[in-house]
């Protein structure tokens, strides 16, 4: 059995789990999440906390054990606390707006580049270079923030582009020039 699959997860409170055959419901604060669950592993509530167990001791089932576990605890932090991913814009010029339902991105490209926000996600944008965003679904910011990444990816030469807060590029040395 999954170590990861047998801990309970732990509800906090304004939070509740409606658990189907195939889904399990979670709402809180922030909002309501359906997440899929594989078949063959069973969850039930105890208490204040929600057990994932399997149907039977398969080698195929184990796989899915923790698995199933972790995305049901990460809808349950998703509607109490919710996901959050910042990205840095960094170069001359480059630069981010929001319109609407829309972010505008300055890249260094010969047009502006246009993002359409997804339902469910929220971007704020401070000093026109630091962009977050945030959701209470971790695999659709993930996604999100990793789409508005793939708009410019950092350049190893000049370090210019889109990165997340944090990421430490490793910088290339350019061409050395005739003695």
């Amino acid at each position: 059995m999954s170590r990861i699959g047998k801990k309970p997860i732990p509800l906090p409170k304004g939070v509740t789990v409606k658990i189907g055959t195939d889904a399990v419901e979670v709402q809180g604060p922030k909002g309501k999440m359906r997440q899929a669950i594989p078949p063959g592993i069973v969850f039930a509530q105890q208490d204040s906390n929600v057990v994932a167990t399997l149907a039977r001791d398969d080698q195929q089932l184990r796989k899915f054990h923790g698995l199933a576990r972790s995305l049901v605890a990460n809808a349950v932090t998703g509607v109490t606390d919710g996901f959050k991913r910042e990205l840095d814009i960094v170069g001359v010029g480059y630069r981010a707006e929001l319109k609407g339902k829309q972010v505008v991105f300055a890249l260094g490209y010969s047009h502006p580049v246009v993002f359409d926000i997804p339902n469910g996600i929220d971007i704020a944008i401070d000093k026109q270079t630091h962009v977050t965003v945030t959701g209470v679904d971790r695999q659709l910011v993930g996604q999100v923030a990793a789409n508005i990444r793939r708009m410019r990816r950092p350049d190893p030469y000049k370090q210019k582009g889109v990165r997340y807060t944090g990421e430490v590029l490793k910088k290339k040395v350019g061409k050395t020039g005739a003695k």
